[in-house]
This record gives C-alpha cells, sequence and structure tokens, in this order.
C-alpha cells in the first residue's frame, strides 16, 4: 500500500498538537512524549516536503542552472 502524503502530514500533525498540549499520544505503534517532539517535527516536515514534490507534479523544488 502506497502512504498518502497527505495523510502521513495529517498524522504528524495530530500527534504535535497532541504532545504539545500534553495529551498521552500512540503514534505509529508507540507512546511518545515531549522529548519524541523533534523527530516527530522532522517527520512532519519530511511529509511536507514529499506532499509538495507531489503537487508540483513530482518535479525537485528547485531549478538546475546552466552554465555555458
Amino acid at each position: 500500500m502506497a502512504l498518502n502524503p497527505q495523510d502521513m502530514l495529517d498524522k504528524y500533525l495530530q500527534a504535535e498538537a497532541d504532545v504539545l498540549a500534553g495529551k498521552d499520544v500512540t503514534f505509529n505503534g508507540r507512546r511518545v512524549v515531549m522529548s519524541d517532539l523533534p523527530a516527530i517535527i522532522k517527520g512532519r516536515q519530511e511529509w511536507e516536503r514529499r506532499l509538495a514534490q507531489v503537487q508540483r507534479g513530482g518535479r525537485p523544488g528547485y531549478s538546475l542552472a546552466v552554465f555555458d
């Protein structure tokens, strides 16, 4: 099953919000706490990049310069 970038981003955003609110959170089958927040943020940023790439039609988010 292919992972849907929007669904994954939504899960990371919810986990981030829940951890920040002090809620008891289980994410990807394990309990996460405030000390896990950097990993959650890193995962969210990765899924934001993946989603942006899909929305650009698979093109990278940069231009290549040609120097003659």
